[in-house]
């Protein structure tokens, strides 16, 4: 299969230019916002809440992703153009940053809005996999995230890096982390469940997820494999959030139902 030929710049006028990267972003977002109407009064929200809620995940998503993106994998690059980070248009965003981000923008709106973080967090877990899912199909179009060489029938020659047919690692993770990832989650939220389970769950099936493509992505040039020919820093990043999605499964089980999301 031939890697698709998309500019990705999607408007340009001028000097000003709108990078598909950043409508996946977009579209993640009004996904989120739409789906989180529907369900915010099972969580005791109005819809206004779902809108500032959502204006605070974004602002965590972008900071915490780009600076996880810049400690994590691009020090070098930071060191060496400090204007860069500033650059997220460009690509290279850290989902564990972005995640370290929300985490915190979800502890103050809780606290502001006095709900308990896991009755929160419960809340909007399904609605992630949408800006996931839409991120890597920005990750495509920006010719990033290149895989291994394999002789699959879908495999594709990444642009630059010569005629071998190389795994679409990109797209498996759109189709993972976004699709089956949203559809589990979505289901399992649809009743009431004890406190703590929906995002237990969506840190124990993101991190199988992102673990096993690691298995046929290149690992950043920069950086390379930390060990063993395979282990690669997303796999580092991810063990955690296995363990501790399995810890706060484990917990959720002496956890009564929620409450909060009784009430229909």
């Amino acid at each position: 299969m031939n890697y698709p030929d998309i500019d990705p710049v999607a408007i340009s006028l001028g000097p000003f230019q709108v990078h598909w990267y950043g409508l996946m972003y977009v579209v993640g977002f009004i996904g989120a916002w739409w789906l989180g109407r529907l369900r915010a009064e099972r969580f005791g929200l109005t819809r206004d809440d779902v809108g500032d809620l959502l204006f605070y995940v974004a602002i965590g998503v972008v900071v915490g992703g780009r600076l996880g993106y810049a400690l994590f994998y691009g020090m070098g690059q930071w060191a060496a153009d400090p204007l860069w980070v500033f650059r997220v248009w460009d690509g290279g965003m850290s989902f564990h940053g972005g995640l370290i981000g929300v985490l915190l923008a979800a502890l103050w709106f809780a606290r502001k809005k006095g709900m308990a973080f896991f009755t929160l967090t419960d809340f909007f877990a399904p609605m992630v996999p949408i800006g996931l899912g839409a991120g890597r199909i920005g990750n495509f179009i920006n010719r990033e995230l290149p895989g291994r060489v394999t002789e699959l029938p879908w495999g594709m020659p990444f642009p630059g890096m010569g005629p071998e047919p190389r795994h679409p690692t990109s797209l498996y993770e759109a189709f993972l982390e976004g699709l089956v990832l949203f559809v589990v989650l979505w289901w399992v939220s649809a009743r009431p469940r004890r406190r703590g389970l929906v995002s237990g769950l969506f840190l124990l099936l993101y991190g199988a997820f992102r673990f096993t493509v690691e298995f046929f992505r290149l690992p950043d040039a920069h950086i390379g494999y930390l060990a063993f020919d395979w282990f690669t820093m997303g796999m580092l990043l991810t063990l955690p959030m296995i363990l501790f999605g399995c810890v706060l499964i484990v917990w959720s089980r002496r956890q009564p139902v929620d409450a909060a999301t009784v009430t229909k």
